[in-house]
């Protein structure tokens, strides 16, 4: 077989306009096990997006935007329910960014041969393919906005941020997370940045310019997530599977406390994941267990174990048709860090003795 006959049906990403899921969630509530916990789920979802002293935070792991979950995160962006979003690298780089440089993902099959898809460069994830020549064409498109910034230290939301405004000139007319995130100001962190493929793109820079170079600082963006959580205050989570995103966006409460601020835990939260809670790891420790810890309330909270490509469009569906974002401001706390005052301690001591944090 040839490359064409591999690449040849793309996916396409799912519309949640195009549907109306409320009457089906909300018969989902009246039922039992995973139906009824999404459902409460999507109320929860909705509930945060009405508050309007909330601001609402997407996380995002495993691989999403290649099967099909993009146009769902962009619809919930483009009606203000989305504040800000904290993303495994591959969600925004080699899925989104990706596919805004006018590549695609295709359709594939989990018995294919993967030695022949090897030799013939073509990756898989799961049942899609991706086009590896393809995909260093947006490695060196990384590096070549790298080699136009000034050499120092980078949060992920200002080279994302950058990444935006390439887009914006180069591919305008995309529908793109990155693009979309850099037109309204919402703030988008990836704090294991080199762990995708913006990770090859950013070696060569570095190896090009042994002394003059940019890094990504992963404490940076600790601090600038916290940051957000100092200036919104009340704050909802949705999070689609768990991993470094999960424990970034819940750990800001306890920065904050660090640094002396009297902050509330997360009001709101709920994740879908298929990851299980016995073997102790962060991915499916549940929203109960983070209260422990200070970092959700349990008043609205909503664990959903179920595969995000099923829960995540109807929760979304939910959230856009039942309307209770028609009112909402769009926070742009992106100018929080162009345009804001500077996060300072308020102490000189770590305020250390009330903190109950989780170490992963």
């Amino acid at each position: 077989m040839n490359k064409s006959d591999y690449l040849s049906v793309p996916v396409e990403p799912l519309d949640i306009k195009v549907v109306n899921v409320v009457p089906l969630i909300e018969m989902m509530g009246k039922t039992a096990f995973q139906a009824r916990n999404l459902a409460r789920a999507s109320q929860i979802a909705a509930a945060m997006v009405a508050d309007e002293q909330a601001s609402v935070i997407l996380t995002l792991a495993g691989s999403l935007v290649s099967a099909g979950q993009k146009l769902a995160i962009i619809d919930l962006m483009r009606c203000n329910a989305i504040d800000a979003i904290v993303s495994t690298g591959a969600n925004i780089v080699d899925q989104d960014f990706f596919e805004a440089l006018g590549f695609r993902h295709w359709q594939g099959d989990i018995d294919a041969g993967d030695a022949a898809l090897r030799e013939l460069m073509i990756d898989r994830i799961y049942d899609t393919y991706i086009d590896e020549e393809d995909l260093r064409i947006c490695d060196d498109s990384v590096r070549a906005i790298a080699e136009k910034l000034e050499p120092r230290a980078y949060s992920s939301r200002e080279f994302i941020y950058e990444m935006g405004r390439y887009l914006d000139e180069y591919h305008p007319n995309t529908d793109s997370i990155v693009l979309e995130a850099y037109r309204r100001d919402i703030p988008i962190f990836v704090p294991a940045f080199s762990d995708c493929s913006a990770g090859f793109g950013l070696v060569f820079h570095q190896v090009a310019h042994p002394e003059r170079h940019i890094t990504i600082d992963s404490v940076r963006d600790f601090r600038e997530l916290t940051h957000i959580k100092v200036h919104a205050g009340v704050t909802g989570l949705i999070m689609l599977g768990g991993g470094v995103p999960k424990n970034f966006v819940q750990d800001i409460v306890v920065s904050a406390e660090v640094l002396g601020y009297e902050v509330e835990m997360h009001k709101y939260a709920v994740q879908l994941t298929v990851a299980d809670e016995r073997d102790g790891a962060l991915s499916g420790s549940t929203l109960r267990e983070a209260n422990s810890w200070g970092k959700v309330d349990l008043a609205q909270e909503q664990m959903v174990f179920g595969e995000a490509t099923v829960t995540f469009p109807l929760l979304a569906g939910y959230v856009y048709h039942s309307g209770v974002w028609q009112q909402r401001v769009p926070r742009r706390l992106n100018r929080l860090f162009t345009e804001g005052v500077p996060l300072t301690a308020k102490s000189e001591t770590p305020n250390l003795s009330s903190i109950a944090g989780q170490a992963q």
